[in-house]
């Protein structure tokens, strides 16, 4: 298995260090899980399945823990613990800043003893600035990297429970775990900080700059696009959302209202977004008239981005996610139930799909592995130096993989076309919007394509893909993300590339898997709604519920970057490329891990519960002094609750015996919540954070997105940089939520213009003279300016 010459220990507990230990394993790593006296606290976490002679322990945590190793250290083992260590390649770390720092354990000790060691030290805001020793939980963390505020009713956002977060962060550390693997030489630290992670999903607002829209459109409705949304059917439910004006013209067409395609009001997604309730009522009333499945065969038919919103029971029926091996057996003790497979499908060197997890301190003899030889890295303090990408990626799931390629060192050479340019650039083919190079002032696609060099081909051309082909053939890798019969269709799939590199690693990011819905056509918010996401979020009288506006785009992204790092790193040892084959929608399976194995475990799936949690009491989103200002609180512990009380001077509470215990406070949770809120409604969201916070309350005000760059946390550890571009002028951009320093990693060069590297690729690699590249321009098959689509194109 690719990674199965790696020995990794992991420190401390959490949902996101297990599951970067998790990739880890699945890809045939020796991971030794380190746990306290009594076994890790995820152990009881429900649901509980019987392990064999009456024990029960946590299914979830089963999942999180497949193929590994466990071992139970207490204070007085920490020697031997540093001896195992003195042979590891990598430590996965969730202590805590403090523990960092010194006893046998601390970081500089080890790295002493083991000088090749690679460290990730997870904490949930890093090793410095105002947040450093907040307490934090999945919601109080989301709140505060600006995911919670745009979702829900006008009212007061919705979160979604529980442990989106931790994933996300889980698949970070891999991605910097791999990145120091692969950079060779001596082993390198990251510091990793779950709430900068977790910023990968607002980054795409904060840019706008904090003049953005302020509340929510209500449940479903973003500002973004329209139609967007989730529609009950005949039977069962359907997901939406067009983005392109060729997908509204078809929609207006399938559902008979040819004249909205024709109103000049509705010509842009964000126009038709301020008129949602009147083109609601065209369609709405008409998707009741047929079942769900069948309205998306209609969209795979019409290329819409149609989705079946599946219940938790539908999606482990569905036949092609399960033909898809989406779905696993794992398996604890005497205990058996399916989980998500990992999605990082590599086609030579597959994960292994589920697994065992052990009980605690079970610890099989670990298996034989040679040891990683060690690489001379290039001269460079970023991880990735010396690798080469082509970037055929438009949008943001592709764009993300080979920024994170480009933000550690790599060589990222973006690909567009002057007529078929990234789709992130804008979709307006109005004449004015040429002539004012709208297409060069889109802030997100800024954020999504710093530290590349971009150039133009025409890839319906024949030069043009020879030219392409003539970078791949220098590559170590290729991105993209387009539906699966583009790229067969212009001669660069796979099996045509690999003639020019047989070596080459591929990541391809179709949204569907193989199989009937292999042609499907999706953005970010049809995959959440195609992997039954919205199903598990909401209160438990509304519908099913988006999370985010494009929650699969920077889930896929994150995804393919962990699989692109796994290929490479065994293309390293082995000098064997392959074909990376994604699907988007199996990536976001593992973010409704908990609900998927609970309806597997129990045959129903757990209540919604809106912004309440299973286990902490009281947790919830508050109203704060200010208009459309809130702070998320939630009580974890008996004590915290006493705190709490203590804070918002009820003491009587905390002396009442009935709340002193999570189910006790269950029974009054209504009266908790009004008592909690009387208090934040009088005071600064901010104010009441730092108030409760100091007391040992975790608590994190639910930031705008749009307004990040002025949270004085991420400010004061520099995450985010300005950079200034042509066209644009100085703009923010978020950096990695890991670092080797107390400073980010650096934005080396701004998002390319259209064509902005022509010369210094095609002129410059592949060696074309200035008459050469002239005659190109002149042919339209590179350039420096967009031009609109070709009639009928």
């Amino acid at each position: 298995m690719p990674l199965s010459a790696l020995r990794v220990v992991e420190l401390g507990s959490g949902s996101a260090l297990a599951y970067g230990g998790k990739i880890f394993s699945d890809f045939g790593a020796d991971v030794l899980k380190v746990e306290p006296p009594g076994g890790d606290p995820g152990r009881a976490e429900p649901p509980l399945v019987d392990v064999g002679g009456g024990p029960r322990e946590s299914a979830y945590f089963a999942w999180l823990n497949t193929n590994k190793r466990s071992r139970v250290a207490g204070p007085e083992d920490e020697e031997s613990i540093a001896a195992l260590l003195a042979d590891a390649d990598l430590l996965l770390d969730a202590r805590g800043p403090d523990s960092f720092l010194s006893g046998v354990l601390a970081h500089d000790r080890l790295r002493a003893e083991n000088p090749g060691l690679v460290i990730v030290a997870l904490s949930w805001f890093g090793e410095d600035g105002p947040y450093r020793n907040f307490r934090a939980t999945d919601t109080t963390c989301r709140a505060l990297a600006g995911l919670i505020n745009l979702i829900g009713p006008r009212e007061k956002p919705v979160a979604i429970n529980d442990h989106q977060a931790d994933i996300v962060a889980g698949i970070a550390s891999f991605i910097a775990a791999m990145a120091g693997l692969l950079a060779g030489g001596a082993g390198r630290r990251f510091s990793l900080s779950i709430h900068e992670a977790n910023v990968v999903l607002s980054d795409s607002h904060t840019v706008h700059g904090p003049g953005g829209p302020r509340g929510r459109f209500g449940v479903n409705r973003f500002s973004s696009t329209f139609p967007m949304g989730i529609y009950p059917c005949l039977k069962g439910w359907l997901g939406l959302g067009l983005s392109t004006p060729q997908q509204w013209r078809d929609f207006c067409g399938l559902f008979g209202v040819p004249e909205l395609a024709a109103d000049p009001r509705f010509f842009l997604g964000v126009d038709r977004a301020v008129h949602a309730d009147e083109i609601e009522a065209h369609f709405a009333p008409k998707l009741l008239a047929r079942t769900a499945e069948e309205w998306f065969s209609e969209g795979l038919r019409h290329r819409l981005p149609f989705a079946i919103v599946p219940d938790m029971a539908e999606l482990l029926a569905q036949e092609v996610p399960r033909a898809n091996g989406a779905f696993a057996a794992v398996r604890i003790g005497a205990a058996s139930f399916e989980g998500p497979a990992l999605p990082l499908r590599l086609t030579r060197t597959p994960p292994r799909a589920g697994g065992t997890a052990p009980r605690a301190g079970q610890s099989p003899p670990a298996p034989h592995s040679a040891r990683r030889p060690f690489w001379n890295s290039v001269d460079s303090a970023l991880p990735l130096a010396g690798v080469k990408i082509v970037d055929f990626t438009m949008g943001w799931a592709g764009p993300l993989v080979a920024r994170h390629m480009g933000d550690l060192g790599a060589e990222v050479i973006k690909i567009e076309a002057c007529r078929h340019y990234d789709w992130w650039r804008g979709q307006d083919h109005r004449p004015e919007a040429y002539a004012t190079r709208i297409y060069e002032k889109r802030a997100n696609f800024l954020e999504l394509n710093r530290n590349k060099q971009g150039i133009t081909l025409d890839l319906t051309t024949e030069e043009g893909v020879a030219l392409a082909k003539r970078l791949v053939a220098r590559a170590d890798a290729v991105v993209e993300n387009f539906s699966r019969e583009v790229m067969p269709k212009l001669g660069l799939d796979y099996a045509a590339l690999t003639k020019e590199n047989p070596e080459l690693v591929m990541v391809s990011m179709a949204a569907f898997p193989r199989g009937k819905w292999e042609t499907g056509r999706a953005y970010g918010f049809t995959l959440e709604q195609a992997a039954g996401v919205p199903s598990v979020a909401g209160p438990p009288d509304g519908p099913p519920m988006l999370s985010h506006y494009a929650y699969g785009d920077p889930i896929g992204g994150l995804n393919g970057t962990a699989a692109l790092l796994a290929a490479l790193w065994h293309k390293r040892l082995t000098g064997q490329g392959q074909h990376i084959d994604l699907s988007q929608v199996a990536c976001m399976i593992p973010m409704i891990a908990p609900w998927l194995i609970a309806q597997s475990v129990t045959s129903r799936t757990p209540e919604r519960m809106g912004n309440r949690h299973p286990h902490y009491v009281p947790q919830n989103i508050f109203s704060s002094f200010g208009p459309d200002d809130f702070l998320a609180i939630s009580v974890t512990t008996d004590a915290m609750w006493r705190a709490l009380c203590g804070v918002i001077g009820r003491a009587d509470l905390a002396r009442d015996p009935a709340l002193a215990t999570a189910q006790g406070r269950r029974a009054q949770e209504e009266k908790i919540e009004a008592v909690i809120e009387d208090w934040t409604r009088a005071r600064d969201a901010d104010v009441a954070m730092n108030t409760l916070q100091a007391a040992g309350v975790a608590a994190g005000v639910v930031r705008s997105p749009y307004d990040l760059a002025a949270d004085p946390h991420l400010a004061a550890r520099g995450f985010w940089q300005v950079t200034e571009r042509k066209f644009f002028g100085p703009h923010v951009q978020s950096a990695l939520p890991f670092r080797e320093s107390k400073k980010p990693y650096p934005v080396r060069y701004p998002a390319p213009t259209m064509g902005e590297f022509n010369d210094a690729v095609l002129g410059g690699i592949l060696g074309l003279s200035p008459a050469e590249l002239a005659r190109l321009a002149d042919a339209e098959i590179i350039g420096t300016e967009a031009l609109p689509p070709r009639r009928g194109g």
